[in-house]
């Protein structure tokens, strides 16, 4: 079940924070089972933090639209989404979305940003010209992670209860199948292709394997506990998963088998990939840093100190900029408004 606070009479989303007191316990064990450091000694190489954006209260997550000429931000509180001018680094709008805002998605034309809502049961469907919400489609109970085909005909949903992938037409705005996933489904991924869609679901703690033209589950790729976030590589050919307990799984894509597994701090949450597939971007909850990891060796290459409680991340079409929406949660937060959430900039070398 999710746990619930209200402020103001209004319910406010807890995924995330439900992942970092579990991700705090996960820490507490592994440091007590193995002795490693809480946040390892790793090198820069490079990259560096060149802007902080102050952004709304408890940013979920963050996308750019193809151009990257805007970056999308969800604000927990008060259900909105920021909009960056990436060229200025400053909120040029700020949209009032569905309640509970938790995923959040861009079509591969720029026109629309598709944002899931928990706490209201909707997708808002945001027109980026006016930047005005223009269709409210309700998915599913406790809708989380969002993701649109790449010719931007369909959006896909993932909805906690029951445990389902929604599919919606993009050109009517109407639910067009329901795919039974069963679980804790979590974070969607499509592939480049189309005809994969890649779901995390923390029960049987995996990833499942959408057939897009048919709507049915082909696969479930296990991988270790607490399976987040999912990101398939510019190619299709890999598939990377972040696992609560402090690994990235690799997974071979024609295979449907994990190939690697990358090493990190308990607490890993969003992940993303350069658009030259060399690197994988992962966040981390419990470090307060985003992970570089090299696609050919598997490893970490470099990590870097952002804002706190890092939840989503996000990468410019031509790879120089990482975008981090940062949380800025404390303990005991959960019961009233923290401070502002934030977004770092980092410039890839």
């Amino acid at each position: 079940m999710t746990t619930r606070t209200t402020i103001h009479a209004r319910p406010v989303q807890l995924r995330s924070r439900r992942r970092w007191a579990h991700a705090v316990a996960l820490s507490l064990a592994a440091a007590a089972a193995s002795g490693l450091a809480a946040v390892p000694a790793w090198a820069a190489g490079g990259y560096h933090v060149t802007a902080t954006i102050t952004v709304g209260n408890y940013p979920e997550g963050v996308a750019l639209n193809p151009a990257g000429t805007r970056a999308y931000v969800i604000n927990n509180v008060p259900n909105t989404v920021s909009v960056i001018n990436t060229a200025t680094n400053h909120v040029r709008a700020t949209i009032s979305v569905c309640v509970g805002p938790a995923g959040v998605a861009v079509s591969p034309d720029g026109g629309h940003v598709y944002v899931a809502c928990e706490f209201s049961n909707h997708m808002s469907v945001i027109n980026t010209s006016t930047n005005k919400v223009t269709a409210a489609i309700r998915v599913g109970s406790a809708p989380q992670g969002v993701a649109v085909s790449p010719e931007g005909a369909r959006a896909y949903v993932t909805t906690w209860n029951p445990g389902r992938v929604a599919v919606i037409n993009t050109a009517t705005d109407k639910v067009t199948a329901t795919i039974r996933v069963g679980g804790d489904p979590l974070a969607v991924a499509v592939s480049p292709d189309g005809t994969r869609a890649y779901v995390t679901n923390d029960q049987p703690g995996g990833v499942l394997v959408i057939n897009t033209a048919t709507d049915h589950v082909i696969a479930t790729i296990h991988t270790d506990s607490g399976p987040n976030a999912v990101a398939v590589s510019p190619d299709g050919s890999r598939v990377y998963v972040t696992n609560g307990q402090g690994t990235v799984s690799v997974i071979r894509a024609a295979t449907n088998r994990v190939i690697a597994t990358a090493h990190l701090n308990p607490g890993l949450d969003g992940v993303t990939v350069s658009p030259d597939g060399t690197a994988a971007y992962v966040v981390n909850w419990n470090t307060n840093r985003l992970s570089v990891i090299s696609t050919f060796t598997n490893r970490v290459t470099a990590s870097i100190h952002v804002g706190s409680t890092p939840d989503g991340v996000a990468v410019g079409p031509d790879g120089t900029r990482i975008y981090v929406a940062n949380q800025n949660f404390y303990i005991g937060s959960e019961n009233m408004v923290g401070p502002p959430g934030s977004v770092s900039v980092v410039a890839r070398p």
